[in-house]
């Protein structure tokens, strides 16, 4: 499965049951027969060798969240 995504403004806080949690950016997409889908992101790497200032650059590109993301409520429990 391929899937094309674009990082949002919307972060929430990710909690895990029986305790600790971590914060997670929410980025929307789809799949490539069209299927939409949103991803919890909570970390994300370059590979050696690659151009991160390009990177760090393209990450701070948010769009605004769907009405249906924006609904997510901050804090969720895994």
């Amino acid at each position: 499965m391929k899937l094309a995504l674009q990082s949002t403004t919307k972060i929430v806080e990710l909690g895990v049951a029986g305790g600790g949690s971590c914060m997670a950016r929410i980025w929307e997409g789809r799949t490539e027969s069209g299927i939409k889908v949103h991803a919890y992101i909570t970390r994300i790497a370059v590979a050696e060798g690659e151009n991160t200032e390009q990177f760090d650059a393209e990450l701070l590109q948010c769009k605004t969240p769907s009405a249906a993301v924006a609904a997510i409520p901050l804090r969720l429990i895994l």
